[in-house]
């Protein structure tokens, strides 16, 4: 349409939700608490021993340091509950159970309670929409945004680290590409979107990013919604998101953060997309980043 800024963009009922959420939340009857709690998000792969010792650490420092795990993402939940629970007392951890909720138990407040009290809630990997629909809106997630509030070290592992985000990556495209041809393309409307948990509003995470070659849906989503940061976080790589909203890099590989916040963007009549300033930090392990000044420091 004529006579509209470069920056408009079509958005369907997730999109339109979103901005509504967004609006009423930073309204002055809405107050926004600012957590006390970490974010503890791990791009997938194999977990270097000393980088999940830092994730013990922190629950040890809240409640009474008990670790949960919620493996609802995996295919498999019961055995990748155990095997975390091992792992986690491997590496210290004092009292570490599991809990494969249905969506049924997440809307029972009783059940909810079962994580009072706790230092840390990790997420394991699989698919991140079975977390979402097990868990979105009932008080089992008003639980863990509670505990996050007050201390608690949320984490979570490739599909668990998307859910941490507010605007969720879920991994599909609305076009359908042959198998193997996956996100070729950077255009506009193609990334599917949906509500994650909310934990973090300013960023959207994406993960095994440079393992996968994820570039080009995170750019596209950063194109079309340039008030969020990209963070796309690699395998075997982690970020540790303190209460000031700075994160810090642990890990073997990189972490890269885009910011379309000051770039001029337009949509081809095909959905291309084109960009100009977008802006690019590539982050390895010791180096830190400020979500509210995004920029490194």
């Amino acid at each position: 349409m004529k006579g509209l800024p470069l920056r408009v963009f079509r958005v369907g009922l997730t999109g339109l939700f979103l901005a509504i959420f967004s609006l009423l939340s930073f309204q002055p009857g809405f107050p926004q608490p600012k957590p006390k709690g970490y974010l503890f998000i791990i791009g997938g792969g194999d977990r270097p021993e000393a980088m999940m010792k830092k994730f013990v650490d922190l629950a040890s420092r809240s409640g009474s340091g008990r670790i949960v795990v919620l493996p609802m993402a995996s295919a498999t939940p019961d055995e990748t509950g155990r095997n975390l629970v091992e792992e986690f007392k491997r590496l210290g951890a004092k009292e570490v159970d599991y809990y494969n909720f249905t969506r049924q138990e997440a809307e029972d407040a009783s059940k909810a309670r079962l994580l009072a009290g706790c230092g840390g809630i990790f997420f394991s990997g699989g698919v991140q929409t079975r977390v979402t629909e097990a868990i979105l809106d009932t008080p089992l997630h008003k639980m863990i945004k509670d505990l996050y509030q007050q201390g608690a070290v949320i984490g979570g592992t490739s599909a668990g680290a998307a859910v941490m985000s507010e605007l969720m990556i879920t991994g599909d495209e609305k076009r359908k590409p042959e198998e193997g041809h996956e996100f070729e393309t950077i255009e506009s409307g193609n990334v599917v979107l949906v509500r994650g948990l909310g934990l973090i509003t300013s960023a959207i995470i994406d993960q095994h990013f440079a393992t996968r070659k994820r570039h080009n849906r995170l750019i596209s989503v950063v194109a079309e919604h340039p008030e969020l940061v990209g963070i796309g976080i690699d395998e075997s790589t982690a970020i540790v998101v303190n209460p000031d909203q700075t994160f810090l890099v642990l890990g073997q590989k990189n972490v890269i953060v885009l910011n379309a916040g000051r770039a001029q963007v337009k949509i081809r009549h095909d959905q291309a997309l084109s960009i100009r300033g977008l802006a690019m930090h590539v982050l390895l392990d010791g180096e830190r980043f400020d979500l509210k000044k995004k920029r490194p420091f």
